[in-house]
């Protein structure tokens, strides 16, 4: 069964607001954005603008979808996750301290820890930074361990 999740690239003034997740979650331990699960019943920006407010105390507003990634893992005939993608620069609100999803902080654009990020996302994220759609189709070992292969479309 596929998981269907949201992220939301936050911008302000040549910053990204990102998220390193606690160890403890999935993800943890990588820095990305804010986002999580679309809950039944939800649109996409549904799922997102309230994940969004739970993690970071942040209200968005028109949230652009940007792209749909789509993963798949050897273990599962279905893809294992399809995240859509957002970005915005219309927020409301405070930030939250309360960390227990993982720390936030403002990282400027051009100084991305892709290292210390999943391995698909030097693959589309520059995409997404200049304002492209796109579609990316990643493959991982086990348990999403490895990048093995990928295609990344821009689209129309």
């Amino acid at each position: 069964m596929t998981t269907h999740g949201t992220l939301c690239y936050i911008k302000d003034n040549g910053k990204i607001l990102l998220q390193k997740k606690a160890k403890k979650l999935f993800g943890g331990d990588r820095w990305n954005a804010p986002g999580g699960k679309i809950a039944k019943g939800e649109t996409p920006e549904q799922g997102v603008i309230r994940e969004i407010h739970e993690e970071t105390g942040l209200t968005i507003s028109n949230p652009l979808n940007r792209g749909t990634l789509i993963f798949h893992t050897p273990e599962q005939k279905d893809p294992v996750w399809l995240v859509h993608v957002f970005e915005t620069e219309k927020y409301s609100g405070e930030l939250k301290q309360d960390y227990r999803e993982g720390k936030l902080e403002w990282v400027d654009e051009t100084k991305l820890p892709f290292d210390q990020m999943w391995e698909d996302d030097k693959y589309w994220l520059p995409l997404m930074l200049k304002q492209k759609n796109f579609e990316g189709k990643f493959y991982f070992t086990e348990g999403l361990k490895k990048l093995v292969d990928h295609e990344v479309k821009i689209l129309d």
